[in-house]
């Protein structure tokens, strides 16, 4: 640059010497300035500079008081490794007279170093002479940091590709390959330089992918966006392997593009299988379209696949447009009813995430007429031989008329929940299966009237609900009603509980008692399980059915009862009566109206009902709600025998309720296995001889006392037993007491 005066600084400059308006204008400048000699001599630095190098302020260089210094040599200014190529640069200067530009670290006043950018001008006078060389230093240390960082982070990267087995390629903008990883150049057997010429060499890509390749390419350069995409890559040994090549774009700070990576990965098994499976899908699909089921394809991550005939004309569409429809089996967004698709997506995402298991769910299916059905739709996965899914096949069910039924049964439920609740004969009887529809029409028909009522059936099965039931649809509802289990009565005793007594008929009578028929006088008397009443009993209540009238025990004195008698029984009473256990007189009199209820097996379709109904029941007992129960569960309890009927699935649902901790009702199945107890034959045998020696001696005694068990002479002092206990024992031994007295008789 040619010296015309130095404007910038001010008319006063103008009136001092040439020397004096240099310094003084880079003393004013904001960086680090020096100027030397032509020869190149450092004359001058500028306060900011003398400042960073801690030179004194009487410093020569502070005042341009020295020249022709070589100022490498004149202060150790410059780190020892920039040396020489600072000399070469400065040297360049000298000898052409041009500016020059070169990069060093200077030490500061302490003892550190920093880098600078140096930038050293000619200062010419008008004439061109060489007056000085004007220098400027800037500050660079950050930046250089800043590069040495990414170098080392670049370097590491590298260190890390080199390290995997992984094949990485990184690309500048134009595609030309920056960085290789080991894996990639021993896979094509080239070097990076060869490997350059992808785009044109037929050595590298298979001819068949090489526009599609060059495509995608170009398309991720244009739009700045990521690809994923299989190519064919040619081995050093001449064979294509399939790769899958993700894509990804480097962005810096500014969010702008300056290289690309790819990652290879060698998909070539899974290309095969997937090849292989196509051909087996394409023998299938003839197939499939012969299955009268509706049968869809899908892949790994539920796209479409294939559908086959039947469902193409069950939603009125082709397979072009089956296929090009939006969705997924992850997301089915048309044909599936609205209300079910968020229940499939969770179900397919739920699998997917755990492994991938096969399932199936209920849901309605769009028709080609814009209706829907019903269908049971099962998921099943196919895996290769690695247990990757390849795909998922769909197959759909058509449950509709099973579902309308259903719906068609809860509605009855509902219904007949609301006529139980309006009438209150039907209680807890809960159900709605044509066995149970039939006993309570019969309930309805019987209840009027005031005929004796035999209830026949298994062991819990609810018949002394469907006593009360009777009797709170009868006329007599607004009185009493009684219920007696003749079975758990002593046989002593029985007579006494159901006719009364006088004070002082037997030892322990301190008073008068009232019977069970005086009790339920107006009313009605439930005599459960009659099959186990003693003779002399069963004479008494054939009077009672045939008199209307009843005697208590220590008094001849009859007493009129107006008595509605209903009695029920598990036993079989016709096979009693052959064995002279039960009087075929009262029998007859018992059976005028016999209702049979039917066991729970007989009854299944109403175990969900009954479920919902005990587990409410518990629940609130207990403070529980229960959501929903556990499919599982719910075809347990279908499934099982329950030999112990109602009663016995009650106290299975009570004790789930108890011991459960979730809000789904589940039952455990280890509680509905029996496993018969196993005995020893030696422990059976010695039991079944203690058993006929207990008869014997029973018998013996009986005889003695001529059939009496009771009193001083009786069967029951000579055993040394409480009457009671003889009279269970006699009872369950199946000795017949009264062919001692017809002995004596």
């Amino acid at each position: 640059m040619a010296v015309t005066g130095f404007e910038s600084n001010g008319a006063l400059q103008q009136h001092l010497p040439l020397e004096a308006q240099l310094q003084a204008t880079l003393n004013v400048i904001p960086a680090y300035t020096w100027y030397t000699t032509p020869s190149g001599g450092l004359t001058f630095v500028n306060k900011r500079c003398a400042d960073y190098l801690g030179l004194a302020k009487e410093h020569p260089l502070r005042f341009g008081g020295t020249t022709d210094a070589e100022w490498d040599s004149h202060i150790p200014l410059l780190h020892p490794d920039d040396h020489e190529e600072t000399r070469r640069v400065w040297s360049t200067c000298l000898r052409t007279g041009s500016a020059g530009e070169v990069s060093f670290r200077v030490r500061n006043a302490e003892g550190g170093y920093r880098w600078f950018l140096s930038r050293a001008e000619p200062l010419r006078a008008s004439d061109g002479t060489l007056l000085y060389w004007i220098g400027v230093n800037l500050d660079i240390e950050e930046r250089k940091l800043a590069e040495e960082g990414l170098r080392q982070s670049e370097e590491r990267f590298r260190l890390v590709l080199e390290s995997l087995a992984a094949q990485v390629i990184a690309t500048t903008l134009e595609g030309e390959l920056e960085f290789v990883s080991q894996p990639v150049l021993d896979y094509f057997g080239k070097t990076i330089e060869q490997l350059n010429g992808w785009r044109t060499s037929g050595d590298v890509l298979h001819p068949d992918d090489l526009a599609s390749a060059i495509a995608v390419w170009r398309r991720s350069i244009e739009k700045g966006v990521s690809y994923d995409v299989d190519h064919r890559f040619r081995r050093s040994d001449g064979v294509y392997r399939w790769f899958h090549v993700c894509g990804r774009p480097q962005r810096d700070a500014q969010g702008s593009i300056i290289r690309w990576y790819a990652l290879l990965t060698d998909i070539d098994e899974r290309k095969k299988a997937e090849q292989k499976l196509e051909e087996q899908e394409m023998q299938l699909r003839h197939i499939l379209d012969l299955t009268p089921q509706q049968v869809a394809v899908y892949g790994p991550g539920g796209e479409r696949l294939y559908v086959n005939r039947v469902a193409l004309d069950y939603i009125g569409v082709s397979l072009e447009e089956w296929l090009q429809t939006p969705g997924s089996a992850l997301r089915p967004v048309r044909f599936i009813h609205p209300d079910d698709r968020e229940r499939a997506v969770r179900a397919f995402s739920d699998v997917s995430r755990s492994g991938g298991s096969a399932y199936e769910l209920e849901l309605r299916v769009q028709a080609a007429d814009g209706s829907y059905r019903w269908f049971l739709v099962r998921y099943n996965p196919v895996r290769d031989e690695h247990g990757q899914i390849m795909r998922w096949y769909v197959a759909s069910t058509d449950i509709d008329e099973r579902k309308s039924a259903e719906e068609r049964l809860q509605q009855e439920n509902v219904a007949l929940r609301e006529e139980i609740n309006q009438a209150p004969m039907f209680e807890e009887i809960v159900g709605s299966s044509e066995p149970l529809k039939k006993v309570l029409a019969q309930v309805s028909k019987v209840a009027p009237s005031d005929s004796t009522v035999l209830v026949l059936g298994e062991t819990g099965t609810g018949k002394e609900l469907i006593a009360r039931a009777i009797h709170k649809r009868s006329k007599r509802a607004a009185r009493a009603f009684i219920a007696v289990n003749c079975g758990a009565i002593p046989a002593s005793l029985i007579a006494s509980e159901l006719f009364g007594h006088e004070k002082g008929a037997f030892t322990g009578a301190t008073q008068r008692r009232i019977g069970r028929f005086e009790a339920a006088s107006g009313g009605t008397i439930f005599l459960d399980e009659v099959g186990d009443l003693p003779p002399d009993v069963q004479i008494a209540l054939l009077r009672v059915l045939q008199e209307r009238e009843i005697e208590r025990v220590g008094n001849d004195k009859p007493i009129p009862v107006d008595v509605r008698v209903m009695a029920a029984t598990h036993r079989n009473l016709e096979k009693l009566v052959s064995q002279d256990k039960f009087r075929q007189d009262l029998l007859y009199r018992l059976n005028v109206v016999p209702l049979e209820m039917p066991s729970l097996r007989e009854r299944a379709a109403d175990i969900p009902l009954l479920v919902e109904y005990f587990i409410a029941r518990f629940g609130k007992k207990v403070g529980k709600n229960f959501k929903s129960v556990e499919k599982k569960t719910l075809k347990l309890l279908q499934a099982y025998g329950w030999p112990g009927n109602i009663r016995e699935l009650q106290n299975v649902i009570e004790r789930a309720v108890i011991l459960s901790d979730s809000n789904i009702f589940a039952v455990d199945e280890a509680w509905l296995k029996r496993e018969p107890s196993e005995v020893p034959q030696q422990s059976a045998a010695l039991n079944g001889s203690l058993l006929v020696h207990e008869k014997e001696a029973i018998e013996a005694a009986l005889a003695q006392s001529h059939g009496r068990v009771s009193g001083p002479a009786g069967a029951a002092a000579k055993l040394g037993v409480p009457d009671s206990t003889l009279d269970a024992k006699i009872k369950r031994l199946g000795i017949d007491k009264y062919r001692f007295k017809s002995q004596i008789a």
